[in-house]
């Protein structure tokens, strides 16, 4: 059963996976932002959970403010951006099922 503990370090990484599902930790500093229309997963849903910080999410023509907490399903397809709106560091964690990240946390399935 592997298990792993995250500190938050990297801006965004593989944490840990399978040939099914892959979970991925992101830290977004004030003002900044990730995603955008030059990134899409055309093949891998993913799930997004705000661990600390306040966001909006921007996902086609749609837009949500997320807080501590939320939970958000961004289909495989669509484009994301996430942009973080708080004063303090955006932390999440994103499950991309299958995985959109080869075995060197480098992009597989965009487009």
């Amino acid at each position: 059963m592997p298990s792993r503990k995250n500190d938050y370090d990297d801006s965004f990484g593989v944490f840990i996976g399978n040939a099914q599902s892959q979970a991925t930790v992101m830290t977004i500093p004030p003002g900044e932002s990730q995603g955008g229309p030059q990134y899409r997963h055309r093949d891998a849903d993913q799930w997004l959970f705000v661990v600390a910080g306040h966001d909006v999410a921007i996902v086609g023509d749609a837009q949500s403010e997320l807080s501590p907490g939320a939970l958000l399903l961004i289909e495989a397809g669509n484009v994301p951006e996430i942009k973080n709106t708080g004063a303090q560091p955006l932390k999440a964690i994103n499950v991309y099922v299958p995985p959109a990240f080869d075995g060197l946390g480098e992009p597989a399935g965009q487009d």
